[in-house]
């Protein structure tokens, strides 16, 4: 954990590289130091029926959700929560100043009994550490 999920309207993409975008969430996460690498995904899904606010069709919108595994003291939750929002919004910020933009971030924490995990990766990034 955690899980990045992004989701955003098709017309973001004229304006945004995704994958890029992506990268730079991936990482920040990864450079908080409060999540395990092993467990960090990020996802991206193009909305591509949506409504906003009064239908405009100009209008864009990208939501990224970040959801993590319990038994982190809210105060460390909400400082990388706001380096990742930081990143995000930077990045966006020539797009909201040149479109009609929402931009929508949440991180919200798993119900430890049920959350369930299989990920043999973590084996996989310790074997590679130790090479």
């Amino acid at each position: 954990m955690p899980h990045f999920i992004m989701e955003f309207s098709p017309n973001v993409e004229s304006d945004i590289d995704i994958p890029e975008l992506m990268k730079l969430i991936h990482r920040e996460a990864i450079d908080t130091g409060v999540f395990p690498k092993g467990g960090i995904r990020t996802r991206a899904v193009r909305s591509d029926y949506y409504l906003i606010a009064d239908e405009d069709p100009e209008n864009r919108f990208i939501h990224l959700t970040a959801k993590v595994g319990t038994g982190r003291d809210l105060t460390v939750r909400q400082q990388a929560a706001e380096r990742i929002f930081k990143v995000f919004c930077d990045y966006l910020q020539p797009t909201f100043d040149a479109q009609y933009l929402s931009i929508g971030f949440e991180m919200v924490e798993l119900h430890p009994d049920l959350n369930f995990k299989k990920n043999n990766i973590h084996q996989k990034l310790a074997a590679n550490d130790n090479a």
